[in-house]
């Protein structure tokens, strides 16, 4: 999304991650569309990005193990943290004790760092995700949007990216699953006569990957010397496309913590979860919403009809979802600057 974008500037990695653009969220339920153009924004980028995320990864983790006096090491079993005094300092990793001023764990959605930390709490939802990444023929149209197709029980996107690939993705409840996931997941992307349209022909270059829960919970991103972040922290649902935005901003509030807390005592983790939390409300307000539309599929064709009456109304939500807007008013500079945090 935009915000993330803007993020990758800053590090001046973006022209490293490359990427296909796109410039809005076009929504399609049965034969209604509604188009959302990324609201213009001074000093922000109007358009996402769609890559492949193992490229993104690969650029990220090059660029942090490149940097002087980091030294980056893979392929090790970490076995969780390490505590002294009530403080973690350290982590414990193939049964050797690594020391650390400060702990980042930011292993995803299922974090076992959280867990282990004591930090978990339940999910209650039960939606699952599954991806496939098609190669389209090179006669079919890539539209530089993010199409959604909105079904009962499911959602569909279709994200461009290089290539002339795209990333077909489903989230749904996992009630609303038939016999197999694959035979669901073709069943439902031929079903939409515009998706099956532009796949005619297509080849499909990734096996079907699939992932559940989608939610992770946390009764804190802080702790004595730890930090969760990204998903780790907790995530309700992809449903509004910003997770990797969101993980890009934290990081870059988190950096600017670091550089002026980490010698001090460990009261500024708890200043830097009180704004994480801030800049991330107004993103989760609008994922709650539209879990809650998801779950009334009935009014999803009389919220269509109203964006399509004020396409401004859903180019403003596409900006809160993209990391750009806050969903009531029209800055954060009161709040410290949160979409731009090391402005």
């Amino acid at each position: 999304m935009p915000g993330g974008v803007a993020v990758l500037q800053r590090l001046g990695l973006a022209e490293a991650a490359g990427g296909a653009p796109f410039y809005g969220v076009r929504y399609h339920f049965g034969n209604h569309t509604a188009e959302g153009k990324f609201p213009s924004i001074p000093g922000l980028s109007a358009s996402g990005c769609g890559q492949r995320r193992k490229h993104l990864d690969a650029v990220l983790f090059n660029a942090a193990a490149e940097t002087p006096g980091v030294t980056a090491h893979t392929g090790v079993n970490v076995d969780g943290p390490h505590w002294e005094g009530g403080r973690v300092v350290g982590l414990s990793v193939a049964g050797e004790v690594r020391r650390a001023k400060l702990v980042v764990a930011a292993d995803g959605v299922h974090s076992r760092i959280r867990r282990l930390l004591g930090l978990e709490m339940p999910v209650s939802r039960k939606r699952l995700g599954a991806r496939a990444h098609f190669c389209l023929a090179p006669d079919r149209e890539q539209p530089p949007w993010v199409d959604v197709f909105v079904r009962p029980g499911h959602e569909l996107y279709v994200t461009p990216l290089p290539n002339h690939e795209v990333l077909v993705a489903a989230l749904a409840d996992a009630s609303s699953l038939g016999d197999t996931m694959e035979g669901t997941f073709h069943c439902w992307w031929k079903s939409e006569l515009e998706l099956c349209s532009r796949l005619d022909g297509a080849e499909q270059v990734t096996p079907l990957l699939c992932t559940s829960p989608l939610a992770g919970r946390a009764r804190a991103g802080v702790s004595r010397g730890v930090v969760l972040l990204g998903d780790a922290a907790g995530f309700l649902d992809p449903i509004t496309g910003g997770g990797m935005t969101q993980a890009l901003m934290t990081a870059e509030l988190l950096a600017k913590f670091v550089r002026r807390g980490l010698e001090r005592t460990d009261d500024w983790l708890w200043a830097f979860e009180s704004e994480r939390q801030a800049l991330l409300r107004d993103y989760r307000i609008l994922t709650q919403m539209v879990l809650w539309l998801a779950d009334h599929p009935h009014l999803t064709e009389h919220v269509l009809s109203a964006f399509r009456v004020s396409p401004a109304l859903l180019s403003h939500l596409i900006g809160v979802s993209g990391g750009m807007k806050p969903l009531v008013g029209f800055s954060r500079r009161g709040l410290g600057g949160k979409f731009s945090p090391c402005e």
